[in-house]
């Protein structure tokens, strides 16, 4: 079993130039930036990750608080808050990092591996008052499962402190890290976030800063660097930065924090605004008392202030590029709740299910879904095809990972600590069974038998997605192309080894198509990554890592 530690410490932090940027003086201890810092580490949990399906991505959070400072508002808990929202993007790590706004060189931090619940508490949480702030929660792709990759990264800079959190992959990590480190800059992980803080440190050339620095040409310069993929947020001492590529692969987007007696109104302009939030979902804005505003747009940089938020810049991708949004987020990775495009991702899944009904129609009795990722498009499938939706399986929500290896018999019934089987609904019905991916194809198997043994007379599966078979290299953790069950079998092949009576997948472009639907009729370009299951990159492959 794996053991936890916790340490709680508060330190002052000395960085040497060297670390951050070649013509940074180094600076004495006494008067250092100070970070107070509450760290939690754990043993890495990679080894417990279930070899199942697709792992999340991450999610990024900010606030700040609008008028004058010191706020009412709880800006470390309102953070929190969004990052529960966030806690299906990632729950390897997460971390908070809050400034008062008045100095450049004080920044609260705490951060560690594990769930949000299991690291915040009261005592945190009051540790990191401020006006405003960034989080964080993680899923590794570049760097390891391990407490120095915890974000947000906090740096010094010879203009004060920085603190980036960053959700996505940079697909020219490789290119990038050599211009750093050919400055003269050391880097003590193999994470792209810390690299992407560490290229901002340093003016690039032709910029002017004898005023201070210019942080907008900053991350314009980055973006030029590093096409995709990445939704960032940034804190400096009294403002945040809200950054997406400029092919949109990544979502990000702007709330306002209204008066809490506000209520609902349409016309959110009318409302004033207590703050402002920034985070890769919207779905966790009701429940901290904002409204959603707007997507960050492709290329563009939003500075937050106490004053409210702006367009700095736009970066332009080449016109020959169009924007790839990634559409996984709209079929598995995103909450139901969030809106993207203009559209809830709730409906979008409902609408999928109904293409999949128009694909691939099937004589049954009922409807039902692998809850709870299958159910919109199952509610959608039923609506399209006039069947009666029932639900046949009932999740336990209270199993836990278990290091102990049962029998043989009990590994080959593992389905069954997850799933019970609603056999009144099943025994003798010809059902139809709805689920939003396969990727390796070592769960649905064990499902099937499980409505079978209830006496299902006939299961036939659905998937509201097409067959995954490529990798990705843009945030997402797909498994290599052999671990992919679609690459080594068909929708029959795959079908006779699961012991369903037939499976058929929504094709791309029934897909696309899906989730493009509002914007036929509107003049707003839109695009969307179908890498995964086309092999068509919008940024080419990335160069392999030579160190």
């Amino acid at each position: 079993m794996s053991s936890t530690k916790n340490v709680s410490q508060s330190c002052h932090v000395r960085i040497a130039a060297e670390n951050c940027c070649s013509q940074q003086q180094q600076v004495e201890a006494d008067d250092g930036p100070t970070l107070t810092s509450t760290a939690t580490t754990t043993l890495s949990i990679s080894e417990s990750k279930e070899l199942t399906g697709l792992t999340h991505e991450c999610g990024v959070f900010g606030a700040i608080a609008c008028g004058d400072w010191p706020t009412q508002i709880d800006i470390a808990h309102v953070i929190c808050l969004g990052l529960v929202a966030l806690q299906h993007r990632g729950q390897e790590s997460a971390g908070i990092v809050t400034s008062e706004g008045k100095s450049s060189k004080n920044f609260n931090v705490h951060k560690g591996m594990g769930m949000i619940s299991t690291l915040f508490n009261d005592d945190s949480i009051k540790k990191l008052r401020g006006n405003l702030g960034i989080g964080h929660t993680r899923y590794s792709t570049a760097g390891g499962s391990e407490s120095v990759n915890c974000q947000p990264f906090v740096v010094h800079t010879a203009h004060g402190t920085m603190a980036l959190a960053h959700n996505g992959e940079l697909v020219n990590n490789e290119s990038l890290r050599r211009e750093v480190l050919g400055r003269g800059v050391g880097l003590s992980t193999h994470s792209d976030s810390e690299l992407i803080a560490q290229s901002l440190c340093c003016a690039p050339e032709g910029v002017s800063e004898h005023n201070g620095p210019n942080w907008p040409a900053r991350i314009r310069h980055f973006m030029t660097l590093a096409p995709l993929s990445y939704s960032l947020v940034i804190m400096l001492k009294d403002k945040i930065y809200g950054v997406r590529d400029t092919y949109g692969n990544r979502p990000l987007c702007i709330g306002k924090i209204v008066p809490i007696n506000s209520g609902h109104t349409s016309n959110s302009t009318e409302t004033p605004a207590d703050g402002w939030v920034v985070s890769s979902e919207s779905c966790g804005f009701l429940s901290i008392g904002a409204r959603y505003e707007r997507e960050v747009e492709p290329g563009e940089i939003v500075e937050l202030t106490r004053n409210g938020y702006r367009t700095v810049d736009i970066v332009e991708r080449p016109d020959f590029k169009r924007m790839a949004f990634c559409i996984f987020e709209y079929v598995y990775f995103a909450r139901g709740d969030s809106i993207f495009e203009g559209q809830m991702v709730y409906s979008v899944r409902l609408e999928c299910g109904r293409q999949l009904w128009r694909e691939a129609p099937v004589e049954a009795d009922i409807v039902s879904s692998v809850p709870e990722s299958g159910t919109a498009a199952a509610h959608g499938y039923a609506r399209e095809s006039n069947l009666e939706f029932a639900e046949v399986l009932c999740r336990n929500r209270y199993v836990g990972r278990t290091f102990i290896q049962p029998s043989t018999r009990l590994r080959q019934l593992g389905v069954a600590k997850k799933f019970g089987a609603l056999s009144e609904n099943v025994t003798g019905k010809r059902l139809v069974l709805i689920d939003d991916s396969i990727v390796r194809g070592n769960t649905i198997g064990p499902i099937i038998k499980l409505l079978r043994d209830a006496g299902a007379r006939e299961v036939h599966i659905r998937i509201a997605s097409p067959p995954l078979q490529y990798a990705c290299y843009m945030g997402i953790n797909i498994p290599t192309r052999e671990e992919l069950i679609a690459n080594q079998m068909n929708a029959q092949q795959l079908a006779r080894h699961v012991g369903a009576d037939s499976l058929a997948y929504l094709s791309v472009a029934g897909l696309v198509q899906t989730v493009q639907r509002k914007h036929i009729a509107s003049t707003k370009p839109t695009g969307h990554c179908t890498a995964c299951l086309t092999g068509e990159y919008p940024g080419g492959l990335p160069d392999e890592l030579s160190w």
